[in-house]
């Protein structure tokens, strides 16, 4: 296993940066994404939000992918590819962004996602409603949860116990997306170490300051199986359950954390847990 990358409060605030741009193409998302547009259109968007920034996406041309960010809509899991599908109301699409910043001849990356109904929660069915509620829920807890743990397991303890909170109150259990994980994210997309969403067993890494990760778990409706389509990138639900997906990239810090990709550094999504995170702006 290659070494955890720690990283200095600077190259922190460098991470920041770009995060704060994720962020951009998240809100830029959030208002384009209407019934009738195309998720091609919504790619151009996202490609806009970062040349405005003088960023880098850093999804365009990784191991091929064609587009800056990834379009997952209904039953498909990740890395759904922008095409000329057209949006339509109470449609649950995951929408998976990032973008790199250079400094110093050195690339500094933020990663983030999130899921929404289009048209709003009211055009969407109650099950789909409950999914990404629990889904965005698991994440804020296992980044709060890295605020006092000791070893990275803490994040999936923290989504297992979400989903089994809301299984007992909606009546059914969300599948927790295993083939897929969260990582370390510093002067590359992909880092070590591997972050698993749900317990497993084994010692995980212990949590250091200078970490940098990002977190995302991924939810369905039904059964966790999943395929892989033959562009090699669409990954789809077996069995044809909806998915949702929530991430962002946290940075754990001497002084406490800070949520990097969020445009409030966590503020609103920890105050829950009685996290107030640290403001590096």
């Amino acid at each position: 296993m290659s070494r955890i990358q720690l990283k200095t409060r600077e190259q922190v605030r460098h991470m920041r940066r770009a995060g704060l741009v994720v962020a951009d193409i998240h809100a830029a998302l959030r208002e384009a994404a209407v019934p009738g547009v195309t998720t091609r259109a919504l790619d151009e968007v996202s490609a806009q939000v970062i040349s405005s920034h003088g960023a880098k996406s850093n999804f365009l041309g990784y191991y091929g992918y064609p587009a800056t960010v990834c379009i997952s809509v209904n039953d498909t899991v990740v890395h759904g590819i922008p095409d000329d599908r057209v949006l339509e109301a109470g449609d649950i699409v995951s929408f998976d962004c990032g973008a790199y910043l250079e400094v110093e001849g050195r690339q500094w990356h933020g990663d983030a996602a999130f899921t929404m109904i289009i048209g709003g929660d009211g055009a969407g069915t109650e099950r789909r409603r409950q999914l990404n509620a629990v889904t965005e829920e698991s994440m804020w807890a296992a980044l709060a949860a890295l605020a006092s743990a000791r070893r990275l397991s803490a994040v999936g303890e923290a989504v297992e116990e979400v989903v089994a909170e809301h299984a007992l109150r909606d009546g059914w259990e969300a599948g927790i997306i295993e083939d897929y994980t969260g990582h370390g994210i510093g002067t590359a997309m992909h880092q070590e170490p591997e972050i698993l969403n749900y317990r497993a067993r084994g010692i995980s890494p212990r949590l250091r300051p200078g970490m940098v990760l990002a977190v995302e778990p991924m939810l369905v409706t039904g059964d966790i199986e999943n395929v892989t389509l033959g562009d090699d990138w669409t990954v789809k639900t077996l069995d044809g359950g909806d998915a949702a997906h929530w991430e962002h990239t946290i940075a754990l810090l001497e002084d406490g954390v800070s949520v990097l990709t969020a445009a409030d550094s966590g503020v609103a999504g920890l105050a829950s847990y009685g996290v107030t995170p640290v403001s590096l702006d």
